[in-house]
């Protein structure tokens, strides 16, 4: 029996414009959570120390107003987006 290890797509984001085009369409989606656990996602594979480190919060206040379940400020959320080299814009 062959042994296979789980798929993580976001293993696979690796440019800028991947990143973003990821986040855009997460921000789409109905449920307004969804942006904010891609962001999650995005810092946990970025390294949430070095994130946590860049916007001068804590890893974990990030951990739990990325989750999904909690409610972050938009500060929080513009601070983890420059974090990853994004830029948030209104088209």
């Amino acid at each position: 029996m062959t042994k296979t290890s789980k798929h993580n797509p976001f293993d696979y984001l690796e440019t800028n414009e991947e990143i973003n085009e990821y986040l855009n369409n997460a921000y789409m989606d109905d449920d307004p959570r969804m942006f904010i656990i891609a962001l999650g996602y995005l810092a946990k594979k970025r390294g949430m120390t070095e994130i946590a480190a860049k916007t001068g919060m804590n890893r974990a206040s990030l951990y739990k107003a990325l989750s999904g379940k909690g409610n972050p400020h938009f500060k929080t959320i513009s601070k983890v987006s420059k974090a990853l080299g994004c830029r948030l814009a209104i088209a």
